[in-house]
């Protein structure tokens, strides 16, 4: 089945940013070398654009798989491999549900529902989640909808708990080095997964489907593997830079 060429490269551009950011995290937060422009508010914004056009990606692709449960497994079961070596490396920045996390759970409910996406018009299912991913994207908040616009607060209860926050029910004051909910997030990734019915079906246009920059159409291929080893690597190179 032929690939879809820019879909590759954005999602490699992606994933090099993603690279990029970790970096400077890691800089920050164990080398105290300050990077003022990662850590400014409005960084958080567009950290969020490139980690949201990575997950709507890997929703539209999930229409090329043939089987997105056992990818979805496979995917979870990385996360949770990070997230024991995490927390024995950096437990002050834990992930209990970071992007892997995410994308496992969301590749598996997809493969359990493929016949609901199948069953509506791929546009009707890009509009209903993407304003479902803004109207919902404060949950971690604690409330849903924008300040200022109109806010309506979540019950605290469901916060409290504790075992709720892969649905984006956080605990106040809780610090994670990676946290990517299901609310909003699978909303993005369920929009993606619409999409992609029409990349599958050679709807869109031309320019989509050739490749332009090999190099970023290889990285968008094997986004996982560089999400698994760029920061071990760069935790090694760090270290020989700093002792």
């Amino acid at each position: 089945m032929k690939r879809v060429g820019l879909l590759d490269e954005i999602r490699g551009f992606a994933i090099i940013c993603m690279v990029i950011y970790h970096v400077m995290f890691d800089l920050n937060s164990i080398y105290g070398v300050n990077v003022p422009i990662f850590f400014e508010s409005w960084f958080d914004v567009v950290r969020n654009i490139f980690a949201g056009t990575f997950i709507f990606i890997s929703g539209s692709v999930c229409n090329f798989s043939r089987n997105n449960i056992k990818r979805g497994a496979q995917c979870f079961f990385l996360g949770m491999l990070i997230t024991f070596i995490v927390a024995f490396a950096q437990p002050e920045y834990p992930i209990y549900f970071g992007i892997l996390h995410l994308l496992g759970i969301s590749m598996m409910i997809y493969g359990l529902t493929e016949p609901f996406f199948k069953a509506f018009p791929p546009f009707f299912g890009i509009l209903v989640f993407g304003v479902l991913f803004f109207a919902l994207y404060n949950i971690p908040r604690g409330y849903i909808g924008y300040d200022g616009v109109y806010a309506i607060d979540m019950p605290r209860k469901l916060y409290d708990v504790g075992v709720l926050f892969p649905l984006g029910f956080v605990k106040s004051g809780a610090k994670f080095g990676d946290y990517f909910p299901l609310l909003p997030w699978f909303c993005m990734f369920a929009a993606g997964g619409f999409f992609g019915v029409y990349a599958k079906e050679n709807c869109l246009p031309r320019f989509f489907y050739n490749t332009r920059v090999p190099f970023l159409a290889a990285a968008g291929r094997y986004t996982i593997w560089i999400y698994l080893l760029h920061q071990p690597i760069a935790m090694a190179i760090l270290n020989l830079i700093f002792n």
